[in-house]
């Protein structure tokens, strides 16, 4: 059963640090703008989810309506903030910073410091004396279909390849006629997307409050730090590296515990690996082909 208690928490934890990472992973991989309002992205999510749902929308429309309403205004934040700011990483990280409080307050200026909450829905699992939420399971299969989603649109698309293109070179791509400031706004509409995306999964597991969005920020950092240049393949090698590690403190000496932990792997990966996990995978595969 203690196995069975880890591999639960696993799950659980590999889907949060994903889903809580890959919108920023998207934005900074993308664009090079570090948005430290993403945390507060989120939050208007879970707030978009939560309000529909409480005005009578069925659980899963309330949850595009979060979607849509992050990726709306994270398409009014580009267009007038987020363009002027591209290649100031400085700038865009402190306007993004100053956006996220404002958010924050808007939050509680509109809605005050509590509304009412979803339940969680499908039940529990059963097994032994134990139960374990059958909807946090389910959290882990959507974080492998974003993943598996995010790979084919960036591989497979017209849309991924215009994106490639203009993350390894912009001036070229756009001497090719990629039209890279669209390219742009499409890619912060998208990782605003899936900042509420995130939001919107989680309304249901917590208490929807103006501060809910900073328990998001701390892993989406430290998996896109950890994860290096590459968005897809260093969100889910560091969800996985990060997830064992939570889950197995968190398991053994408590959540405190489990969060020193992730902290600490984060400043051993920055001091020993460059270029995180995808650097470390990168060097492997060209030893094994030099061999």
């Amino acid at each position: 059963m203690n196995l069975l208690n880890l591999l639960f928490q696993f799950a659980d934890s590999f889907a949060f640090i994903v889903l809580a990472a890959v919108g920023l992973a998207v934005i900074f991989g993308m664009m090079g703008v570090i948005n430290l309002g993403h945390g507060e992205f989120i939050m208007v999510g879970a707030y978009g989810t939560t309000l529909s749902a409480n005005a009578g929308l069925p659980l899963p429309i309330a949850m595009a309506v979060g979607v849509l309403v992050t990726a709306v205004m994270g398409f009014v934040i580009e267009r007038t903030v987020v363009q002027h700011l591209y290649d100031r990483l400085l700038d865009s990280m402190v306007a993004t910073w100053a956006l996220g409080l404002i958010l924050t307050q808007g939050a509680r200026i509109l809605f005050g410091n509590a509304i009412p909450q979803v339940s969680t829905p499908l039940g529990y699992i059963q097994y032994g004396t134990y139960s374990y939420s059958t909807y946090r399971v389910l959290l882990a299969v959507i974080a492998l279909l974003v993943l598996l989603g995010l790979y084919l649109v960036f591989t497979r698309t017209e849309f991924g390849i215009r994106a490639r293109a203009t993350i390894q070179n912009p001036d070229t791509a756009r001497a090719l006629g990629v039209n890279t400031e669209r390219m742009y706004t499409s890619t912060f509409v998208v990782g605003s997307g899936l900042a509420g995306l995130t939001g919107a999964l989680y309304a249901p597991t917590l208490t929807v409050v103006p501060g809910m969005g900073s328990s998001f920020l701390v892993e989406a950092f430290i998996s896109v730090v950890i994860g290096g240049p590459s968005v897809l393949l260093g969100t889910t090698l560091s969800g996985g590296l990060l997830g064992v590690i939570n889950s197995l403190l968190t398991n053994l000496y408590g959540t405190f515990f489990g969060q020193i932990a992730m902290l600490l792997t984060a400043i051993v990966a920055i001091r020993i690996l460059s270029d995180g996990l995808t650097g470390l995978t990168k060097d492997i595969r060209d030893r094994m082909e030099g061999e």
